[in-house]
């Protein structure tokens, strides 16, 4: 028995066309609902059976009609809508509630939404039961297949600082055939760090992104967005927090494509490998750039126990070609508690000019009598202040 129903959709990305020839096809057109030329919607918006392409993120959007082309009431009528992908089954109707009854020429209207987080294909099924006059239950379906790509290309890249800072690089790209407006591309941290957004023009007082005022992605373009992590205070304090494999956190991209359709992806956590700082981390918390040439300048550095044992630690300072150590080497620190740090002030000079590296640093723990050797902790320019005046 042919179903006196017929079931039509309508989708949400493209433009219905307008004017008088086209309400007069709709009404010639078999396949169409009677009546349907006065609804304002057109051919381009029906769904075929097969409709083509939608991109993960987006907001997949249709309008379900049922209408009842017989000349008989019928009673019960169940409209269910469902979204087939390929690890889950999803109900995306409405209501589960059954109609109690449905008039000839009357439809039975409903709206689905449903923000698409796979890729793959879909496959939309809606099925109708009811019940005739005579009692005799009956039951039809309809499918409706499309495919779900990825619209953008997200590449990360992260470089470490001596300063604990993390800069994270994403690289971006637009792999679709039409260009994108980027609404907003942010890096969400995880509880350890606090992030601060380096794609704003600084001297700007309305906050202008570096990439202008019309974020536009044009297909196969690439962009570089660049943010800077820092840990926050409890967890900067404790070296060994810091270690092995960390949560960075996760980017959150929202864009509109060029009919105003909005697209949201957001990356998994991003993870990064700690760089390995031995038993002991030096490093440097103040250093001048610029000093005078055999002028004592000061530098403080930070000793970090990043082992699990306590450390007895004596500083030796040798000098080189260029650097001199002011003071007295072999002195004694004292015990370094695990994940404790000192603050040690150091003066020093030059005894050449240009770009000299700071080197000829030894810390010996006593208690296991090893020895740890830093060279090259920093780089600092040395100049003349003194300047001759020729005749």
């Amino acid at each position: 028995m042919v179903p006196p129903f017929h079931i039509n959709l309508n989708y949400n990305s493209v433009f219905p066309p307008i004017g008088d020839l086209f309400g007069e096809l709709m009404r010639v057109d078999p396949s169409t609902i009677k009546g349907a030329e006065t609804l304002m919607l057109g051919e381009m918006l029906t769904l075929p059976q097969n409709f083509g392409n939608i991109f993960l993120g987006e907001t997949f959007s249709s309008y379900i009609s049922v209408h009842n082309d017989s000349n008989q009431v019928v009673k019960d009528i169940l409209v269910k809508a469902d979204l087939q992908t390929s690890s889950q089954r999803l109900n995306l109707s409405a209501s589960n509630s059954a109609v109690a009854e449905l008039k000839p020429e009357c439809c039975i209207d409903d709206v689905i939404h449903h923000e698409v987080k796979e890729i793959g294909t879909h496959i939309l099924v809606c099925a109708v039961s009811y019940t005739t006059q005579y009692g005799e239950k009956l039951y039809f379906r309809k499918f409706f297949k499309f495919q779900v790509l990825k619209p953008l290309d997200v590449k990360t890249k992260f470089y470490n600082a001596e300063t604990d800072e993390v800069f994270l690089e994403a690289q971006i790209q637009n792999i679709t055939t039409s260009p994108m407006f980027m609404e907003k591309v942010s890096l969400e941290p995880s509880m350890m760090y606090n992030v601060s957004e380096l794609n704003i023009v600084t001297n700007s007082d309305d906050g202008e992104s570096t990439f202008g005022k019309m974020s536009y992605l044009q297909p196969m373009d690439t962009r570089q967005y660049l943010y800077c992590l820092k840990p926050k205070p409890e967890y900067a304090e404790k070296a060994g927090v810091i270690k092995g494999v960390t949560v960075i956190g996760k980017l959150d991209i929202v864009w509109k494509t060029n009919l105003g359709e909005r697209g949201r992806l957001q990356t998994s956590q991003l993870q990064r490998m700690a760089p390995g700082y031995g038993d002991i981390r030096l490093s440097l918390e103040m250093i001048p750039d610029t000093v005078n040439i055999e002028e004592p300048f000061d530098i403080i550095c930070k000793i970090t126990n990043c082992s699990e044992r306590t450390m007895d630690l004596v500083l030796e300072m040798c000098n080189t070609r260029s650097v001199h150590w002011c003071g007295i080497s072999g002195r004694q620190l004292g015990k370094l508690s695990p994940g404790a740090f000192l603050s040690l002030p150091l003066t020093l000079l030059s005894s050449m000019q240009g770009l000299q590296s700071i080197s000829g640093l030894r810390l010996t723990d006593t208690f296991l009598k090893r020895t740890y050797e830093y060279d090259d902790i920093a780089q600092v320019c040395v100049i003349c202040p003194y300047t001759s005046n020729e005749s």
